[in-house]
């Protein structure tokens, strides 16, 4: 069998927690400052967070406010859990942007700012899913998502805690083409919501087990009902069959979690963040960096490209890789890959040149396409960076209220052209 596996975290696991308060500062720099250079990193850990990044602008941050915000926004509001946004410290050591960076950046001539950092940055699609996402991730962020609903609302499976991960696994034909779900894995934090009869070790041991098979027993009657519920391609439900392996907690007792049973770092979800292992990655983090770092702001736009070029019928799937020089406005390399599913005829090279001649890829004008000097990055650091549809929100941020379009590079506005161009 040819299986193909992506994960998937809740907005609770550690390294997420580290995400969302890093993408919250960020946001509440860019509410006050649009021009604010933000760079900056979170640890968690029991009781605890610490800060580090450089920062230049003109605005005040009440970082602490920001950060314990965003936890108790999380779930993480029992002291109980060892990591509460209301009592947790909160150590900032963040300080100024070095002015060899700056230097770089800020040029003096504003369409032609340079890259804030050098590296290579993907964009990935495929139609496997309406989305153009690949169906292993589209489905264990969907796994994610439903489970932090059903959370929230506080009306089932009200034993649930804020950290937890998902796993699908999808069996694929040799022409790369999705033949069913083989595995779902779901591992959840719980209350320790039944409790021993005695103080023996078998006593512990029998009311663990019985906390297991509820959990099981509600992720197939409550959790997966839902999930199915929300897919509307009918390829996807296809995928789901009498025979899917369905692995719920399988360590067991999952009690002890979130920051206190794991060190959360910024940056440390990166596949999660992206296609799940289907795509490529440049190996740079996301969350908590402006847009003058094209780990993100390219990232976006080789995304945008990606999808745009397989909702054009340019090919099946599609691999896009751009790379930056800092200090550098044009991109050193644009590289396509169609992975032999191009229907057009035009080579992998002669399209990589269309991109180039055809998207405006300097750092400046990817922050004005799509408007990334906009905070509108909080809601990107959980369930992945692509695949959402684009949407209008109304945000307060620093008391401060603004109206953004969110995941904007998910928007198909190049389609039309790129079928009157290449089709």
């Amino acid at each position: 069998m040819n299986l193909f596996t992506s994960e998937s975290v809740s907005e609770g696991h550690p390294d997420k927690v580290a995400d969302k308060i890093s993408d919250a500062i960020l946001d509440a720099f860019l509410a006050q400052d649009p021009q604010a250079h933000v760079a900056v990193e979170a640890l968690v850990t029991t009781g605890q967070v610490v800060l580090a990044g450089e920062v230049r602008s003109k605005a005040y941050v009440e970082v602490q406010k920001v950060v314990r915000d965003t936890i108790c926004n999380i779930g993480y509001t029992k002291a109980e859990y060892q990591f509460d946004g209301n009592s947790c410290g909160v150590l900032s050591a963040i300080h100024e942007q070095s002015d060899d960076i700056n230097r770089g950046v800020d040029n003096g001539d504003a369409e032609n700012q340079g890259a804030g950092d050098q590296g290579m940055m993907f964009g990935y699609a495929c139609n496997e899913t309406d989305n153009y996402m690949p169906v292993t991730l589209d489905l264990a962020h969907l796994l994610m998502t439903t489970l932090a609903d059903i959370r929230k609302e506080g009306k089932q499976m009200t034993y649930l805690r804020p950290d937890s991960k998902s796993q699908v696994t999808v069996e694929y034909s040799d022409d790369n083409i999705p033949q069913r779900i083989d595995t779902i894995v779901v591992s959840t934090q719980h209350d320790d919501f039944i409790k021993p009869a005695d103080d023996s070790r078998e006593a512990q041991l029998k009311a663990d087990k019985e906390m297991v098979e509820q959990i099981h027993k509600d992720v197939l009657e409550i959790l997966m009902p839902r999930v199915k519920a929300q897919i509307t391609s009918e390829k996807v439900l296809a995928l789901f069959n009498d025979n899917i392996k369905y692995l719920v907690n399988p360590t067991g007792k999952f009690v002890i979690g979130g920051p206190h049973g794991d060190t959360g770092l910024t940056g440390r979800k990166i596949i999660v963040d992206t296609y799940g292992g289907k795509g490529g990655h440049g190996g740079g983090a996301f969350s908590g960096k402006d847009s003058s770092k094209v780990d993100r702001s390219a990232a976006y736009a080789a995304r945008y490209i990606a999808k745009n070029m397989v909702a054009a019928g340019v090919s099946d799937e599609i691999l896009v890789q751009l790379a930056y020089a800092i200090g550098v406005a044009e991109p050193v390399s644009v590289y396509v890959d169609t992975k032999g599913t191009a229907k057009v005829k035009l080579t992998d090279e002669q399209l990589a040149n269309y991109v180039f001649n055809t998207f405006d890829l300097r750092p400046k004008a990817i922050e004005k396409k799509f408007n990334l000097r906009s905070p509108i990055y909080l809601p990107t650091a959980s369930f992945g960076h692509f695949g959402h549809n684009p949407y209008t929100a109304l945000m307060f941020v620093q008391g401060k209220e603004i109206r953004v379009k969110m995941f904007p590079w998910e928007e198909l506005d190049a389609v039309e052209k790129i079928k009157t161009d290449l089709l």
